[in-house]
């Protein structure tokens, strides 16, 4: 029996072409819980950026790859933060070295140093506000759970041996990258998770599209990537569905024999 679902938001809920969740998603989701199944959501994405339909009953958060986990009454679970060495260095590094967009997230807001392109492109493509511009010094002061870096890989790779010594990087998309303290991802959220409600990792099942939910989708009992996932993220999955617009969540579950 799986007790526990836990679902990505963007390209796997949400769909990149709509920007809403199909209501064959919805309706599954639905009988999915009353059936018994908790329901959690593991997203890249801060809280203040989570919005769900009233239909979609949640048990639980992991927000920002695990570094933040709440239950559905706000309790939080678990919480980590980014070195203060890293964050000072990172500072350092776009005065001293290279300038380019850096987003800087706590636990109730985000700010970014500055905007160019390819940062509202991105929030175009899951539709969510720009975020506000701000020196990274004055949110600094606070914890940092997450850091973004709007950059290609090959630089992301040089800034994880240089920069952020303490952290690593996932990524889903080819100009951006989240960052968080090393060995902190959705599975280790999704071990939070179930300690906290008592739920064997047996009875487990998640859906993610992107490269962030590798360690996912390797965690669960059954991982599920999206048809419109990348070969990487596919090869970590124990099952392929379907994409998002096309009904892949509804029919993995029914592949599974979890909803009718």
């Amino acid at each position: 029996m799986i007790k526990a679902a836990f679902f990505d938001i963007d390209g796997t809920l949400i769909s990149f072409n709509t920007h809403l969740i199909p209501d064959s998603t919805i309706n599954a989701i639905k009988k999915l819980r009353q059936q018994g199944t908790k329901i959690f959501i593991a997203t890249g994405r801060p809280l203040s950026l989570i919005s769900l339909p009233k239909d979609i009953i949640i048990d639980g958060i992991i927000t920002l790859n695990g570094a933040f986990c709440i239950s559905s009454d706000k309790k939080v679970i678990y919480k980590t933060s980014i070195p203060k060495e890293d964050i000072n260095t990172i500072i350092r590094y776009q005065k001293e070295t290279e300038h380019f967009p850096c987003q800087f997230t706590t636990q109730d807001n985000t700010a970014i140093n500055f905007i160019n392109q390819q940062v509202i492109d991105l929030c175009k493509l899951i539709n969510v506000p720009v975020p506000q511009i701000k020196p990274l010094e004055d949110i600094a002061q606070k914890d940092i759970l997450q850091i973004n870096i709007y950059v290609d890989k090959q630089k992301e790779e040089e800034l994880q041996k240089t920069v952020s010594t303490h952290c690593e990087a996932s990524r889903w998309n080819p100009h951006f990258a989240d960052v968080n303290v090393k060995g902190i991802d959705k599975s280790t959220g999704i071990k939070h998770i179930l300690e906290y409600y008592q739920i064997n990792l047996e009875e487990t099942i998640s859906f993610g599209d992107g490269g962030n939910d590798i360690p996912m989708l390797k965690y669960t009992h059954i991982g599920v990537a999206m048809g419109n996932a990348s070969d990487e993220v596919k090869q970590a999955a124990s099952y392929i569905t379907d994409t998002v617009d096309n009904e892949g969540i509804a029919k993995a579950l029914k592949y599974f024999s979890l909803i009718r």
